[in-house]
């Protein structure tokens, strides 16, 4: 009986931890989906079911300390980009228990918003992030890669 209690533990807990890395929440080395860089550390969190993205730690050597978001026009104008919510409002699909979307995301260089969806790939190592106007297929896709 023992040993059936250890096997259904067993099973949660792996079922928990797949479940887990399906999410978009976690650690993220973002790359250039054009010249294929790594650009820096985002951080998906979760609250209450709405995730949102924070730039941690930018991977540019050669970008400039303490840059502050000129380009921007909302609340983030003039704040720094490290620190810097990206991604606000996102939550789980209703219709597509494989995509988390409703939300913005914010490209710092030029200070546009985009809507966002997100899409875990290959078992939560990657994530698919497309930023678009519009309808989903006028936009671009970067694939983050998971760091923890």
């Amino acid at each position: 009986m023992n040993k059936k209690k250890l096997l259904l533990a067993t099973l949660l807990v792996l079922t928990g931890s797949a479940f887990a890395q399906t999410s978009p929440a976690g650690l993220w080395k973002t790359i250039d989906d054009k010249s294929g860089k790594e650009r820096s550390l985002v951080r998906i969190s979760e609250s209450a079911g709405v995730f949102s993205g924070r730039i941690e730690k930018r991977l540019d050597p050669n970008a400039p300390a303490n840059e502050v978001c000129v380009p921007c026009t909302d609340d983030r104008k003039g704040k720094p980009v490290d620190g810097m919510e990206i991604i606000r409002g996102v939550k789980k699909n209703t219709d597509d228990a494989a995509l988390w979307d409703g939300g913005s995301i914010l490209d710092p260089e030029n200070g546009k918003t985009y809507k966002v969806r997100l899409s875990p790939a290959d078992g939560g190592k990657k994530l698919e992030v497309r930023g678009y106007i519009g309808m989903p297929m006028l936009g671009r896709t970067q694939t983050w890669i998971r760091v923890e």
